[in-house]
C-alpha cells in the first residue's frame, strides 16, 4: 500500500483574485457554483445573527 493512497484527498478550495486561464468551462462552473453556495450560507448566517441581536435588543430595552 502507497502512503499517498492512504492518505485523504484534500478538497481544493476556491478564492478570489486566484488565476483563471487554466481553468476548463466545467471548473468554473463549478467555481461558480460553490461562490453562490457560500453566498447563501453567509447570508442565512447574516440573518440569522441580525434575529438574534434584535431579539437580544428587546429583552434589554425593558
Amino acid at each position: 500500500m502507497d502512503w499517498d493512497e492512504a492518505r485523504e484527498k484534500t478538497a481544493k478550495t476556491a478564492s478570489t483574485g486566484e488565476n483563471l486561464d487554466k481553468l476548463s468551462i466545467v471548473e468554473l462552473e463549478a467555481r461558480i457554483a460553490a461562490f453562490e453556495a457560500e453566498i447563501a450560507r453567509v447570508r442565512t448566517e447574516i440573518t440569522r445573527k441580525k434575529a438574534h441581536n434584535a431579539a437580544a435588543e428587546s429583552l434589554f430595552k425593558r
